[in-house]
């Protein structure tokens, strides 16, 4: 399964808004496999993995900052200080948008605890 849902992670921040990456241009980071819209986009992220690679590996912001693991949807989503966070909708994402700063700080300190755990297991 493509990370991101098949989504070029790159757009995030070179188009302002995600766009579905294709097989013919793939590149595999820290064990997940990333598609993307173009070779440059490829490219472009390959030299610089960490940047583009969505915080959380993807589960939803919000829900890593409360201890969960919750698939973010691509689609709902937001470029804070140069990192990408997704969220797992619309409604979760207006909880997280109304303290961002403080929901990133308590992520960050969660995260390290639930990285490598199952999401059932939260």
């Amino acid at each position: 399964t493509p990370a991101v849902q098949g989504y070029d992670v790159v757009t995030y921040h070179t188009a302002n808004r995600p766009l579905r990456g294709n097989g013919n241009f793939v590149a595999t980071h820290d064990g997940a496999t990333y598609q993307f819209s173009s070779k440059e986009n490829m490219e472009i992220f390959k030299t610089n993995p960490e940047k583009y690679v969505p915080a959380y590996n993807g589960y939803c912001a919000f829900g890593v900052s409360v201890g969960k693991k919750f698939i973010g949807d691509p689609e709902v989503w937001r470029v804070v200080d140069g990192k990408t966070y997704l969220n797992l909708d619309a409604g979760i994402q207006n909880e997280w948008l109304k303290d961002v700063p403080g929901r990133i700080k308590t992520a960050n300190s969660k995260w390290t605890e639930i990285k490598d755990k199952n999401p059932a297991s939260l």
